[in-house]
């Protein structure tokens, strides 16, 4: 990352730690809930190994079109499951993100080594209109999931779209989260913790663009 190896090593661990959470929940569930578990885990494995600061480990150049196959594959896959809920257009978005990235960080994008946007050296090729979509997209994605999150009845709950509906409770005593976004894949305030995260880190990898 811009900031520093560091960045980049915490980023490569949250994402990591929510894929591998994403990867615990693929074992319990509705098929549509594992079904959505395994395109997050996905997506924190691979946003994880991206993160990897480029100063401790230079990708090979073929590893770009392989996340450029695997992502736009998912995408295809969230295109065609779009049908059954609209979370997984945010699979879609988020796959073709990755794939976005892979591109503007291939080799000979805007004439830079592709990783070395996400390493302390210089950016990666990237649209500028596309890249600041992304960003407001993911800004505002960070935001609501936030609000679902923050105890109901603070401002800061209801300036992100928190709501006292927003957040009820499950069995067992535990919070379960209210809306599209908590009814796709279980909704456990640690899931959607884990969405957050990586919103969080899809932001900030696409400010390195």
């Amino acid at each position: 990352m811009h900031g520093g190896a560091l960045a980049g090593w915490l980023l490569m661990a949250l994402c990591a730690v929510s894929g591998a959470y994403c990867l615990l929940r693929t074992r319990t569930g509705t098929p549509q809930e594992r079904s959505t578990a395994r395109g997050e885990a996905l997506m924190g494995f691979g946003m994880a190994a991206m993160a990897v600061p480029a100063a401790v480990l230079t990708l090979p150049e073929w590893t770009w079109a392989v996340y450029g196959a695997v992502f736009g594959a998912a995408a295809l896959r969230a295109l065609w499951s779009a049908r059954r809920g609209a979370h997984h257009l945010h699979h879609l978005v988020g796959s073709l993100a990755m794939v976005y990235m892979a591109v503007a960080m291939a080799p000979g994008a805007a004439g830079a080594g592709g990783h070395a946007g996400h390493g302390a050296a210089g950016g990666a090729g990237g649209v500028p209109l596309l890249t600041g979509v992304l960003l407001l997209y993911y800004a505002l994605y960070v935001l609501r999931s936030a609000g679902h999150l923050i105890p109901a009845g603070t401002g800061v709950a209801s300036f992100a779209g928190g709501s006292a509906e927003g957040v009820v409770r499950g069995g067992g005593g535990g919070l379960r989260g209210g809306g599209a976004g908590g009814a796709a894949g279980g909704g456990t305030e640690l899931t959607m913790a884990c969405r957050l995260t990586m919103g969080i880190a899809m932001f900030a990898m696409l400010l390195t663009l």
